[in-house]
């Protein structure tokens, strides 16, 4: 996955729990690793991946103008382009600023700093993503 990231051509950064295990916290149990990426990059790393562009999922919470799952990993990578929250009733999108590198094994993966992804978490507000927030 690294590999295929390292070919976009736009920022992108692992959220949600993976990220909070990638800043040495304990998440809890980490179903996935969630990828947000820049919209224009989806078409090429879909397609790298093998997977259709398809448009997003679309929740009370959150939507997406891409969206991807791919399983060619020890957990499930989805991909999500054009990534937005709803808060009071309002979208609001989900665009880092910060961005730090992380080596796994020599492989480097990005992620919000710490304090940037604890606000993005607690922005999400779903009890998980607040106890999440509360490690870092």
């Amino acid at each position: 996955m690294a590999r295929v990231l390292a070919a976009a051509r736009h920022d992108w950064w692992i959220i949600s729990s993976a990220a909070v295990a990638l800043h040495g916290r304990d998440p809890g149990a980490v179903g996935d690793v969630d990828v947000l990426l820049d919209p224009r990059d989806a078409g090429p790393v879909f397609a790298a991946l093998g997977l259709a562009l398809d448009p997003g999922q679309h929740t009370a919470l959150f939507r997406s103008d891409w969206f991807g799952s791919w399983n060619g990993a020890p957990l499930p990578v989805e991909l999500f382009a054009g990534f937005a929250v709803c808060t009071d009733g309002i979208w609001n999108p989900v665009q880092p600023e910060t961005r730090q590198a992380v080596n796994i094994d020599g492989a480097v993966l990005y992620v919000p700093e710490r304090e940037e992804l604890k606000a993005m978490l607690l922005r999400f507000g779903r009890p998980k993503d607040l106890a999440r927030a509360a490690t870092l």
